[in-house]
Formats: C-alpha cells, structure tokens, sequence
C-alpha cells in the first residue's frame, strides 16, 4: 500500500547544541525545489559567514523517485551530512533543508563526537519545528461540451476532490481539480469512460 499523506514543518526553525567550547545551530527550512535550496544555502553562508562549517542535508519530493543530498562542508566523511541526514529519515520529513552551522571552541571532539553533536543539534531543531501532515493530491484537468456539466459534477461531488478552476468558453467547460491520491484512478477512471470527456494529468502535489 502506498502512502497517501506526507510530514513536513510548516515554517523556519531553529536548534542549538554545544560541545567543549564548540557551537552549532540547527537550521531547518521547508523547501519544495533544489533551486529554493541554493538560495537559502547561500544566504545561510552570508549570515553566518565566519562559521567554521555550514554542514547540511535535504529530503524533496513525497511522490515517486525523491531528491536527496548529504554535505560535510569540510567535516570528517560521514560525520555531519549524514547524522543530519538519518534524523531527517527517523523523522519521517520530507520536503526539509536540515542546516547545521558550527563554530569551533578549539577542541576537537573527534569522530563519535562530531557525529553525536551533529545528531544532537538536528534533534533539537527537529524537536522545535511545527510539523504537520499533508494529504498527497493528484491535478487534473477535466474537459467537456457544457450539457454534460451534470453528469460531470455527479462524479466530481467527492469529498476527496477539490475544485480549483471552472472556465467556460464557447460551450465546451474546463474544470480544475485536485483528488486524493488513493482515489485519484477511480476518479478517472469514471470520467474517461464518458463519451467526449477529455481528462489530463497535470502534477501532484
């Protein structure tokens, strides 16, 4: 069975943990795109320019094959990107940049430390976020000649559909709608079987 709904946080939030003298702050943003993640990378490094490391990780997508990116910034492999990374996952996020920016106290806390520190702040940044779940819906545009509008509508008064758009022009109607995943085929399925109904997949989200 697949899964119909999807968690994310809802706005910007923050973490902190500290370890021999060293800081790190937990940055975690919702994003949709790898474009939004470039821009608040980039404006992370400029606000937190004197930090020793901007150490990151992000889950995109909720829907077939996701986009997903680990970076130590400098740290030992496996220590920073991949601790914020497996919260993410324990978490069950998606659509997440998970930021941690560290500044060093002078004291090396080795690999167990730097994996620990790095885990530690993404949980508390985790731990401070709103998170909220999402139903996964399908978009579809559905058209047809205006005396099937009925007909149409029977099937589209759905709990699990939401009408988003209804055009007409010349006698032929366009509707916009969103549909539950789970009943997103059975939907359509009753609509392409209407004759001169034309119906077409435009995205999910």
């Amino acid at each position: 069975m697949f899964d119909d709904s999807y968690n994310t946080i809802t706005e910007p939030t923050e973490g902190l943990f500290k370890d021999k003298g060293s800081r790190f702050i937990g940055l975690a943003f919702p994003v949709k795109t790898e474009l939004e993640v470039k821009e608040i990378l980039a404006n992370i490094k400029k606000k937190y320019h004197d930090a020793t490391h901007h150490c990151y990780a992000y889950y995109i997508g909720h829907v077939g094959t996701p986009c997903s990116r680990m970076n130590d910034d400098g740290e030992p492999s496996g220590t920073a990107g991949k601790p914020i990374y497996g919260q993410i996952l324990s978490h069950e996020l998606k659509n997440i940049l998970l930021v941690v920016v560290r500044y060093f106290g002078g004291t090396k806390l080795g690999v167990s430390g730097l994996i620990n520190a790095y885990k530690e702040c993404s949980k508390d940044t985790i731990a401070n976020a709103n998170i909220k779940t999402f139903k996964i819906k399908e978009i579809y545009a559905v058209h047809f000649d205006y005396n099937q509008m009925n007909n149409i509508m029977q099937i589209l008064k759905n709990p699990d559909i939401e009408i988003k758009e209804n055009c007409y022009d010349n006698n032929q109607m366009k509707i916009l709608f969103h549909v539950g995943i789970r009943n997103a085929e059975n939907i359509c399925s009753q609509l392409r079987v209407m004759k001169n109904v034309n119906i077409k997949y435009i995205g999910t989200v």
